[in-house]
């Protein structure tokens, strides 16, 4: 039920979804201007649309031969879902770097250690890395779903080939190519 008056609001087209846009160039000493009016398309015509007509009497219909009017026609309801996805992917988004930033650091805190995360990069000694066992960690856990190890795995996976070429740049100076 609530899904269809939702809808049906998205849906429903408002006065301001069509109209008569007429743009009048300056004719003698009036300005040009442009005016706007909701009507129909038939009634889409300067002597509709220009309200109050700037000139009188026998200048009306040369000034509206100058005037140049179109009909415009739009969808609220499609702009309304377009900017609702779009704020829902954002907020998606959002979660997601919050998680990112907050939970999985504590997750991980949890899962390897304190000891393991705080390791720098000098403490590394040969081609020990500092998230190692992290596979082996993830594997022994049955209670974590298979696919969170196949990402974990992959992200351990990147970290090392990272650290591999930070080691070629840094160490050995050789860009790789």
């Amino acid at each position: 039920m609530i899904f269809h008056r939702l809808l049906t609001f998205l849906l429903m087209q408002n006065s301001e979804d069509i109209r008569c846009k007429c743009i009048c160039p300056p004719y003698r000493d009036v300005e040009g201007q442009i005016y706007k009016q909701n009507v129909s398309l038939k009634d889409c015509t300067c002597l509709h649309v220009v309200v109050p007509m700037p000139v009188d009497g026998k200048d009306v219909e040369a000034y509206c031969l100058r005037c140049e009017c179109k009909y415009e026609e739009r969808s609220s309801g499609t702009i309304k879902v377009t900017i609702i996805i779009y704020l829902s992917i954002l907020g998606l988004l959002l979660l997601y770097m919050v998680y990112l930033t907050l939970l999985e650091p504590m997750l991980k805190r949890r899962l390897f250690g304190h000891s393991q995360l705080i390791q720098n990069d000098d403490d590394v000694v040969g081609d020990q890395q500092p998230f190692a066992n992290a596979h082996n960690v993830l594997s022994r856990s049955h209670s974590r779903p298979n696919m969170l190890n196949k990402v974990e795995h992959a992200q351990q996976r990147w970290r090392r080939q990272v650290q591999e070429q930070r080691k070629s740049v840094f160490d050995r100076h050789v860009v790789l190519s």
